[in-house]
């Protein structure tokens, strides 16, 4: 059935090394819209440059990108990891001049940091001291979040974006209807958090032509085989645990389903495919 309801406009900025955090923030949204838009009349549209933005010549690309999306948002999400992006004219980097115009405006942002590993080889130095200030000067203005895995990225998202969308006035002129407290994530959607080792072992399976991955115990040890390699490389019994314990994460959380009849054929499940492919 058909109802009426108010579009808000939710603009993502980030630079491009959090392509991962962009898609959680439209799928958090989208479950968001899923579970309480009929109720609220409300409706959550995720913006940004890279879906929202159309050729135009005449001025530069942040100020197109200003104009056709930025100024049309009403809340807006910004994310980082080790890049601030690209320079513009005024600011260190597009996306804190999207950041900077919208909170001078008025209007809700909130910030995300990410604290997650990275490979010292991909980090740009003088993107990452950058950042490094930027971060630095967010401090007094208000208050930002930090996260250490994607899996919290979306918990925290999902939280608090329930909280904005309740509390902040922007939102308050719109019908209310009786809220309960955030509703926990479905374990559909959920990102679970796993060891290094089993999303190595993920991973691998994923690249296997079968997504089978082999658990044999012999004689001479314990194997754990996938894509054509034994991942268990040393037979140290602390070191065979800590790969043991990594497949029982993936059945633990479903990611794969046991086919033989004594622990030791396993494949891929539809969800394992998924996750993989949000890491």
């Amino acid at each position: 059935m058909s109802y009426r309801a108010t579009v808000f406009n939710v603009m993502i900025a980030s630079p491009g090394d959090v392509a991962s955090e962009r898609a959680i923030v439209r799928e958090v949204i989208a479950e968001w819209n899923a579970v309480h838009s009929a109720t609220r009349k409300v409706v959550l549209l995720p913006t940004g440059w890279e879906s929202h933005s159309s050729p135009e010549m005449g001025s530069s690309a942040q100020s197109i990108i200003n104009d056709q999306v930025l100024d049309k948002g009403d809340l807006l999400v910004g994310v980082f990891w080790t890049r601030i992006g690209t320079q513009t004219q005024d600011y260190a980097s597009g996306t804190v001049e999207e950041i900077e115009r919208h909170i001078s405006s008025g209007k809700p942002a909130m910030l995300y940091f990410s604290e997650q590993p990275a490979r010292l080889d991909s980090v740009d130095e003088g993107q990452y001291q950058e950042l490094k200030r930027f971060r630095s000067s967010c401090k007094d203005r208000g208050l930002y979040e930090v996260y250490d895995s994607h899996s919290q990225f979306k918990e925290k998202f999902y939280r608090h974006l329930q909280l904005k969308l309740n509390e902040h006035q922007l939102f308050a002129s719109e019908e209310d209807s009786s809220l309960s407290d955030p509703m926990p994530l479905s374990e559909a959607s959920r990102l679970p958090e796993l060891s290094e080792e089993a999303r190595m072992l993920l991973k691998e399976a994923c690249l296997d032509g079968n997504g089978v991955i082999m658990h044999l115990r012999h004689l001479g040890g314990t194997d754990l085989q996938t894509n054509g390699k034994n991942l268990i490389n040393d037979q140290n019994r602390r070191v065979v645990a800590k790969w043991e314990a990594a497949l029982q994460q993936l059945i633990d959380e479903n990611l794969v389903v046991e086919r033989g009849i004594k622990g030791e054929i396993f494949e891929i499940t539809e969800r394992g495919f998924q996750i993989a492919d949000s890491f």
